[in-house]
């Protein structure tokens, strides 16, 4: 072979190795383009649907609880207890050594300044879910006069705090704010 036949084959086996590259990428980069087409639509489908997006905040009108009272709203397809606090349980709130709680909170880190008779929590047991009595009138408030699970027997105080029984946790806190002295949007 001379010096031009072999120099001829290198150009036709270099050229033939960069069409070979070409269809590589091009399939990779078609596999990769249907790839997100087919997840796309699978993870937009996990996004919250329209009726969920309607109710991320709630407003409640809270001029008609009287100290000691608490009502049950509905935020986000959950219970929330809203419970106006007298003074007495207050105090008993703050005389509460956090030693003594299995979710140390205060009743101020629980509640807005200036508004800490206003408890506002999740109306959900941290056990296993089940919605704890205290919000009606009549019904059983617990050995400490906040809230009684009655699946399993999970008390709470009058700052929604665990004091007894199998939940691990204080009755969550959602995001609220006050938008006037009688409204308070929660989410």
């Amino acid at each position: 072979m001379t010096t031009v036949e072999e120099s001829q084959a290198a150009m036709e086996a270099d050229h033939s190795l960069r069409r070979r590259d070409f269809i590589n990428i091009a399939a990779v980069s078609f596999a990769g383009v249907g790839a997100a087409a087919t997840i796309a639509p699978l993870v937009y489908q996990m996004n919250p649907s329209a009726d969920v997006l309607a109710l991320a905040s709630t407003e409640v009108d809270i001029s008609k609880i009287a100290p000691g009272q608490a009502i049950k709203t509905i935020w986000r397809k959950q219970p929330v207890f809203v419970r106006n606090l007298t003074p007495q349980e207050i105090q008993e709130a703050n005389k509460v050594p956090l030693g003594e709680l299995r979710d140390p909170q205060t009743l101020a880190e629980r509640t807005k300044p200036g508004k800490e008779n206003w408890l506002i929590t999740l109306g959900v047991c941290t056990h296993l879910g089940c919605v704890p009595l205290g919000t009606g009138e009549g019904e059983n408030r617990g050995e400490y006069g906040g809230y009684f699970c009655p699946c399993h027997g999970s008390h709470y105080d009058t700052a929604a705090r665990i004091r007894k029984g199998p939940a691990p946790l204080n009755l969550k806190v959602p995001e609220y704010q006050f938008t006037s002295d009688t409204v308070v949007t929660i989410g």
